[in-house]
């Protein structure tokens, strides 16, 4: 599936998921009460290198270094760029 990123080498672009509304006790946040979070949709794998392997695929959700990656905004949207050494695990469902 392409949509228009086409990361080169061992890279990845990923969509956060959306952060939480309100608090387990119901308390509504804020846009900057939100804490960002660290769990993501892989929206793009690169081909790997031949030093590291892919092991990553397009729809795996994933949880990543909180300060890794570049931001950038394509088609109105927000995703993030990173090297595969900075996801930290995948989430099975």
């Amino acid at each position: 599936m392409s949509f228009g990123i086409k990361p080169l080498g061992d890279r990845v672009v990923i969509k956060r998921l959306e952060a939480e509304q309100k608090t387990q006790s119901g308390i509504i946040l804020t846009g900057q009460a939100k804490e960002q979070p660290q769990a993501a949709k892989v929206m793009a794998v690169g081909p790997g290198t031949s030093d590291e392997k892919m092991e990553l695929k397009v729809g795996d959700t994933v949880v990543f270094s909180k300060y890794a990656g570049t931001e950038i905004k394509y088609d109105g949207e927000e995703y993030t760029i990173m090297s595969q050494r900075d996801i930290l695990a995948t989430i099975e469902k």
